[in-house]
Protein backbone atom coordinates (compact mmCIF):
# COMPACT_ATOMS: atom_id res chain seq x y z
CA UNK A 1 0.00 0.00 0.00
CA UNK A 2 1.20 3.25 -1.15
CA UNK A 3 1.59 5.71 2.04
CA UNK A 4 0.62 9.61 1.82
CA UNK A 5 4.83 10.38 1.38
CA UNK A 6 5.29 8.14 -1.82
CA UNK A 7 2.05 9.29 -3.42
CA UNK A 8 2.41 12.95 -2.66
CA UNK A 9 5.96 12.56 -4.01
CA UNK A 10 5.33 11.00 -7.05
CA UNK A 11 3.24 14.26 -8.15
CA UNK A 12 6.55 16.25 -8.38
CA UNK A 13 6.57 18.96 -11.07
CA UNK A 14 7.82 17.52 -14.28
CA UNK A 15 11.11 18.37 -15.42
CA UNK A 16 11.72 20.27 -18.48
CA UNK A 17 12.80 16.80 -20.63
CA UNK A 18 9.76 15.07 -19.34
CA UNK A 19 8.03 17.74 -20.42
CA UNK A 20 9.29 17.98 -24.26
CA UNK A 21 9.40 14.20 -23.98
CA UNK A 22 5.53 14.40 -23.36
CA UNK A 23 4.43 17.01 -25.61
CA UNK A 24 6.65 16.06 -28.40
CA UNK A 25 4.80 11.98 -28.25
CA UNK A 26 1.18 13.74 -28.10
CA UNK A 27 2.50 15.86 -31.43
CA UNK A 28 3.05 12.55 -33.21
CA UNK A 29 0.02 10.92 -32.14
CA UNK A 30 -2.08 13.89 -33.28
CA UNK A 31 -0.26 14.31 -36.63
CA UNK A 32 2.09 10.89 -37.69
CA UNK A 33 1.04 7.98 -35.65
CA UNK A 34 -0.11 6.10 -38.53
CA UNK A 35 0.94 5.27 -41.99
CA UNK A 36 -1.09 4.57 -45.15
CA UNK A 37 0.30 1.01 -46.41
CA UNK A 38 1.59 0.88 -49.57
CA UNK A 39 2.41 4.78 -49.12
CA UNK A 40 4.47 7.34 -47.21
CA UNK A 41 1.73 9.26 -46.15
CA UNK A 42 0.94 9.85 -42.53
CA UNK A 43 -1.16 10.71 -40.29
CA UNK A 44 -2.38 10.88 -36.76
CA UNK A 45 -5.57 11.02 -34.57
CA UNK A 46 -6.49 14.81 -35.17
CA UNK A 47 -7.74 13.38 -38.84
CA UNK A 48 -9.39 10.46 -37.39
CA UNK A 49 -11.21 12.57 -34.41
CA UNK A 50 -11.70 14.91 -36.89
CA UNK A 51 -14.43 13.03 -38.90
CA UNK A 52 -16.63 13.55 -36.19
CA UNK A 53 -19.00 16.39 -37.16
CA UNK A 54 -18.68 19.33 -35.14
CA UNK A 55 -17.06 18.08 -31.71
CA UNK A 56 -13.90 16.21 -33.15
CA UNK A 57 -12.32 18.91 -34.69
CA UNK A 58 -12.73 20.89 -31.02
CA UNK A 59 -11.21 18.55 -28.73
CA UNK A 60 -8.55 18.04 -31.07
CA UNK A 61 -7.98 22.00 -31.12
CA UNK A 62 -7.93 21.50 -27.28
CA UNK A 63 -5.54 19.09 -26.82
CA UNK A 64 -3.53 21.30 -29.48
CA UNK A 65 -3.95 24.13 -27.57
CA UNK A 66 -2.35 21.61 -24.41
CA UNK A 67 1.26 21.81 -26.65
CA UNK A 68 1.32 25.51 -26.21
CA UNK A 69 0.18 25.47 -22.76
CA UNK A 70 3.11 23.06 -22.07
CA UNK A 71 5.30 25.37 -24.67
CA UNK A 72 4.34 28.48 -22.56
CA UNK A 73 5.28 26.65 -18.79
CA UNK A 74 8.53 26.13 -20.76
CA UNK A 75 9.28 29.74 -21.00
CA UNK A 76 8.60 29.93 -24.69
CA UNK A 77 8.72 33.93 -25.70
CA UNK A 78 5.29 35.90 -26.72
CA UNK A 79 6.32 35.55 -30.62
CA UNK A 80 6.79 32.39 -30.87
CA UNK A 81 3.70 30.84 -28.82
CA UNK A 82 1.82 33.49 -30.99
CA UNK A 83 2.84 31.60 -33.99
CA UNK A 84 2.02 28.55 -32.48
CA UNK A 85 -1.50 29.80 -32.01
CA UNK A 86 -2.22 30.48 -35.41
CA UNK A 87 -1.15 26.99 -36.24
CA UNK A 88 -3.13 25.73 -33.86
CA UNK A 89 -6.52 28.39 -35.16
CA UNK A 90 -5.86 27.52 -38.76
CA UNK A 91 -5.68 24.06 -38.24
CA UNK A 92 -9.01 24.16 -35.95
CA UNK A 93 -10.76 26.49 -38.49
CA UNK A 94 -9.82 24.85 -41.82
CA UNK A 95 -10.13 21.36 -39.59
CA UNK A 96 -13.72 22.08 -39.23
CA UNK A 97 -14.75 22.03 -43.33
CA UNK A 98 -15.68 18.62 -44.38
CA UNK A 99 -13.56 15.82 -45.71
CA UNK A 100 -11.15 19.02 -47.17
CA UNK A 101 -10.47 19.84 -43.38
CA UNK A 102 -8.98 16.31 -42.80
CA UNK A 103 -6.95 16.27 -45.90
CA UNK A 104 -5.56 19.81 -44.39
CA UNK A 105 -4.87 17.99 -41.10
CA UNK A 106 -3.08 15.13 -43.08
CA UNK A 107 -0.78 17.74 -44.50
CA UNK A 108 -0.53 20.51 -42.58
CA UNK A 109 0.39 19.06 -39.68
CA UNK A 110 0.19 22.17 -36.87
CA UNK A 111 1.18 20.00 -34.07
CA UNK A 112 4.77 18.55 -35.37
CA UNK A 113 5.33 22.40 -36.95
CA UNK A 114 4.39 23.48 -33.11
CA UNK A 115 6.74 20.68 -31.92
CA UNK A 116 9.89 22.03 -34.94
CA UNK A 117 9.26 25.76 -33.58
CA UNK A 118 9.68 25.08 -29.70
CA UNK A 119 12.73 22.64 -30.40
CA UNK A 120 14.58 24.96 -32.95
CA UNK A 121 13.90 28.08 -30.26
CA UNK A 122 15.54 25.90 -27.52
CA UNK A 123 18.40 24.89 -29.44
CA UNK A 124 19.19 28.21 -30.07
CA UNK A 125 19.09 29.27 -27.14
CA UNK A 126 20.77 26.96 -25.36
CA UNK A 127 23.86 27.69 -28.24
CA UNK A 128 23.97 31.12 -26.97
CA UNK A 129 24.20 29.99 -23.40
CA UNK A 130 21.14 31.73 -22.00
CA UNK A 131 18.99 30.12 -19.07
CA UNK A 132 15.45 29.37 -19.95
CA UNK A 133 13.66 31.44 -17.23
CA UNK A 134 10.83 32.65 -16.57
CA UNK A 135 10.41 36.61 -15.89
CA UNK A 136 7.58 38.75 -14.73
CA UNK A 137 7.57 40.54 -17.96
CA UNK A 138 5.93 37.09 -19.37
CA UNK A 139 3.30 37.52 -17.16
CA UNK A 140 1.75 40.57 -18.72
Amino acid sequence: MMGSAEFFGSLRTPTREERLARIDALSRLLDTAFVIPGTSIRFGIDALIGLVPGIGDAITTVMSLYIVSEARALGAPRLLIARMLANVALDGFVGAVPFVGDAFDVAFRANRRNMALLLGHLDRSRKRGTAYRMRASDYR
